[in-house]
C-alpha cells in the first residue's frame, strides 16, 4: 500500500519530476565496462560502485534538462561569476563556516564582510554592532525577526506585562520567509493589504495594525512581486508618530534582500537604513545582488543593544572569544569568501557600474514592452533591476500571460507569470529580473522572442485551453 506521507505516484508525475518516472536510469553503450549493468535504480543504492566517469555523464546529462540558468528571468539568484571566483569557489569549497577554530582567516574575512555592509548601511556606531552571514537572507530574516520577539519579550517580562501573544506586522505582498517565520516562531502575522493605490507598505492606516504585542514592522527593499520598494521613510514617521500618540515604541526590521545591494550604490539618497532611528535590523542576499552564488546572506543589527544575549553563543577564536549568531550549524564558509572577492574585485564604483548596467535594461526592456500595446506596466525596473506588468483589461479574451509564458518557455526563455498577492490575488503578472550577465544584446534577443509571441498569440481566432492557466507557473 502506498504510504500517503509519500504520494510517490503522483509527486512522480509532476512535470518538474519528469525525469523520475522511470525507475532506472539507462546507460548509453559507452559506459559499458566488464561487471558494469545496463541500468541503474534511481530511487535505491546500487548494489555496487560504478566508473567515477560513468557517475559523472549521469548526473551531468540529467542536469541539462534543467534549461539555461541565464535565460531564467525569473530568478533573483546570481547565475554568472567570473573565472577568478570559480577558480576561488573551487579552492575553499571544503571551508565549514561554522568551524572559527579550524578556519580562523575566513572568520575574520566574515567579520570584515559584514562590518563593510554595516558602514554601507550607516550604522550609527561601527565599533557597536554585531552581524553574521548566513545561509541566505531567509536565514538572516529568522534572526532578525526572532531578535525583535526577543526583545519584546524581555521588555514585557520586564514590567510584569504577558509576553505569549507576539504579532508582527508586515505587507500581503512579503516573501514566504515571513509566513515560515510567524509560523515557526508562533508570531501572530499581521498583514496590510495591497492595493492599487498602496501597492506598497507606506504607513497608510498602520495604526490599525499595531498594538502594545507588536514585535515590529517589517519594510521590504524590493518586492519580489513588482520590484517595488516599501517606503521605509513614511513608515518610520507613521511609527514616530503612533509612538507620540499611544507611547507604542516599535521598530523595524528591513527585509532588503535584493534591495540593499542596489540602493545604497544607485539610490543613495533614499532614505532607507540605519540613518533612520526606527531600524533596529538589515537583512540582504549576497547571492542576489551581491552578485554571489548561491547561498549567502548578510545580517547586521544597529547596536548590541538590540541583540538579546539569550541569541549569542560564544566560541573560542584565536584564544579569545567570537559572538555567533545563526539557525544553522554547518554551513559553506565559500561564498564568504567570494563575498569579500567581490567587494575587493569591484568597490562602491564597480558596484555602482554593475547595479546600474541592470537598470538600465531592466527599464529599456519595461518601456520596449509597454510599447507593444497590450501591457501596461506595474513597475520599471528603476529601484531594483526587476520589473511587471499586465494586461491591459479587455485587451483580449483569446489568450493570458500564462499564454505567453508557456511561449516563450519554448524559446528559452523563463518569464514567470502568477497572481498578485492577498487582496489583488485576481489580478495575474509578468514579471522579468534583471541580473549581472542580462546584456543588452540578451535583453534586444528576448524582446524579439516576445514581440514574435505576442504577434502569434494576436493572431488566434479563438481562446487557447485554459490548462496553462491551471498551471502553477511560479513561486515566490
Amino acid at each position: 500500500m502506498t504510504d500517503p506521507r509519500h504520494p510517490r505516484k503522483a509527486r512522480l508525475s509532476q512535470p518538474h519530476h519528469a525525469t523520475n518516472v522511470d525507475p532506472n536510469l539507462s546507460l548509453s553503450p559507452v559506459f559499458v565496462r566488464p561487471g558494469e549493468a545496463t541500468d541503474l535504480p534511481k530511487f535505491t543504492l546500487p548494489d555496487s560502485m560504478s566508473e567515477p566517469e560513468t557517475a559523472y555523464q549521469i548526473v551531468h546529462d540529467e542536469s541539462i534538462l534543467d534549461g539555461n540558468s541565464r535565460l531564467n528571468l525569473a530568478t533573483f539568484v546570481t547565475t554568472w561569476m567570473d573565472d577568478y571566483a570559480k577558480k576561488l569557489y573551487l579552492e575553499s569549497a571544503d571551508k565549514n563556516m561554522i568551524d572559527k577554530d579550524e578556519y580562523p582567516a575566513t572568520s575574520a574575512i566574515e567579520e570584515r564582510c559584514w562590518r563593510i555592509l554595516a558602514d554601507l548601511w550607516h550604522v550609527p556606531d561601527i565599533d557597536d554592532t554585531l552581524g553574521t552571514s548566513t545561509i541566505g537572507s531567509s536565514e538572516a530574516c529568522m534572526l532578525g525577526g526572532l531578535a525583535l520577539k526577543r526583545l519584546w519579550q524581555e521588555r514585557r517580562r520586564a514590567h510584569g506585562e504577558p509576553s505569549d501573544k507576539p504579532n508582527l506586522v508586515m505587507s500581503a505582498a512579503v516573501q514566504v520567509v515571513w509566513e515560515k517565520f510567524c509560523n515557526y516562531w508562533d508570531v501572530e502575522p499581521r498583514y496590510v493589504p495591497v492595493t492599487p493605490d498602496h501597492l506598497v507598505l507606506d504607513g497608510t492606516g498602520l495604526e490599525d495594525y499595531v498594538d502594545e504585542n507588536t514585535i515590529g514592522v517589517v519594510a521590504i527593499l524590493g518586492q519580489t512581486f513588482t520590484g517595488l520598494y516599501d517606503d521605509v521613510a513614511a513608515i518610520a514617521d507613521k511609527l514616530d508618530t503612533i509612538q507620540a500618540d499611544t507611547g507604542l515604541d516599535i521598530r523595524m526590521h528591513i527585509d532588503g534582500a535584493s534591495g540593499a545591494m542596489v540602493a545604497p550604490f544607485c539610490q543613495p539618497d533614499l532614505a532607507w537604513d540605519f540613518s533612520l532611528d526606527r531600524v533596529n535590523s538589515i537583512s540582504t542576499s549576497g547571492h542576489k545582488y551581491g552578485l554571489v552564488y548561491p547561498g549567502l546572506g548578510w545580517v547586521v543589527w544597529r547596536n548590541t543593544q538590540v541583540i538579546p544575549e539569550s541569541l549569542i553563543f560564544h566560541v573560542s577564536y584565536l584564544g579569545g572569544d567570537m559572538p555567533t549568531l545563526a539557525l544553522n550549524f554547518s554551513r559553506p564558509g565559500a561564498q564568504v569568501l567570494l563575498q569579500y572577492y567581490q567587494f575587493l574585485r569591484l568597490g562602491f564604483e564597480g558596484y555602482h557600474e554593475v547595479q546600474q548596467n541592470s537598470i538600465d535594461v531592466a527599464t529599456f526592456l519595461s518601456g520596449s514592452i509597454e510599447k507593444l500595446g497590450p501591457f501596461r506596466p506595474i513597475s520599471r525596473g528603476d529601484t531594483i533591476p526587476v520589473f511587471a506588468w499586465v494586461l491591459k483589461e479587455g485587451y483580449t479574451d483569446n489568450w493570458s500571460l500564462y499564454d505567453l509564458a508557456e511561449r516563450l518557455r519554448m524559446r528559452g526563455w523563463l518569464v514567470p507569470a502568477y497572481p498578485m498577492a492577498d487582496a489583488m490575488s485576481d489580478v495575474v503578472l509578468q514579471r522579468i529580473v534583471v541580473r549581472f550577465g542580462m546584456s543588452h544584446d540578451l535583453a534586444t534577443a528576448l524582446l524579439t522572442d516576445l514581440t514574435a509571441e505576442v504577434h502569434k498569440l494576436d493572431s488566434l481566432q479563438s481562446p487557447l485551453p485554459d490548462e496553462f492557466a491551471r498551471r502553477s507557473q511560479f513561486h515566490h
